[in-house]
């Protein structure tokens, strides 16, 4: 039955994905346990726990920490030199986009947060953590910092829905965000948030936001899903 020329738990991963085929298994579709497996394939669970670990690599799958492996998505490819609300872009790739609050608070700006918003000592700002969703599954976490005096009325409600759409509304002109995009591997939380393993490196964005004046309206920390976005830019040679 197998080719002994190939490593077994290889044969395994190409039967796996043969199988997710036949049985028009979709993205976010979990897959059977190792256990039921390795009795489907009549296989160790090491050589399933390796044939998984293969097609996790090829981001065919994917684990969620306590609940099992599931088959990956299509990845969101987000173009960083395009400034889009993460609404925006959902709604246009028909994606029902939504928000949960995890945390909501007026705070006296810290140092980093003040350098970065360019604000006073003493000055106050609301810092504003979301679990950010499309189509019930999470995609981002998103901490945002934004000043009061540019926002007196923020409130939950408004957080529910898109910043950006409440920010134009007030008549401010969005312009850049400026930021830095690292590997960091997930906290606690985060694992917990985003439904990810420890070893998963998560996409993170440090990012501070300005109006067409220059105002620097936002200071954000980014969190991106690693099996559920990619990361795209188009560069030039010489302007051309």
């Amino acid at each position: 039955m197998w080719n002994k020329s190939m490593p077994l738990y290889k044969q395994i991963a190409n039967n796996i994905k043969e199988d997710i085929a036949d049985a028009k298994l979709t993205s976010g579709d979990a897959i059977p346990s190792e256990t039921n497996l390795a009795k489907t394939y009549g296989v160790s669970r090491v050589t399933i726990r390796e044939a998984i670990k293969q097609l996790v690599e090829e981001d065919i799958l994917y684990r969620v920490q306590g609940s099992g492996t599931y088959i990956s998505h299509e990845k969101i490819e987000h173009n960083i030199l395009k400034l889009q609300g993460f609404t925006e872009e959902m709604s246009e790739l028909d994606n029902n986009p939504s928000n949960e609050i995890l945390e909501f608070q007026l705070m006296p700006a810290d140092q980093e947060v003040r350098d970065h918003l360019k604000i006073g000592e003493g000055e106050k700002v609301y810092y504003v953590k979301r679990l950010r969703l499309a189509d019930y599954e999470p995609l981002i976490v998103e901490e945002s910092y934004l000043p009061v005096d540019l926002f007196p009325d923020l409130s939950i409600e408004v957080m529910k829905h898109s910043k950006y759409d409440y920010i134009s509304g007030k008549g401010y002109k969005i312009d850049r965000r400026f930021g830095e995009l690292i590997p960091k591997m997930p906290s606690a939380e985060m694992i917990q948030h985003l439904q990810i393993t420890e070893s998963d490196p998560l996409l993170y964005m440090q990012a501070f936001s300005t109006f067409k004046d220059g105002t620097v309206f936002e200071y954000s920390k980014i969190y991106f899903h690693p099996h559920k976005y990619s990361f795209k830019v188009v560069s030039s040679r010489n302007g051309e």
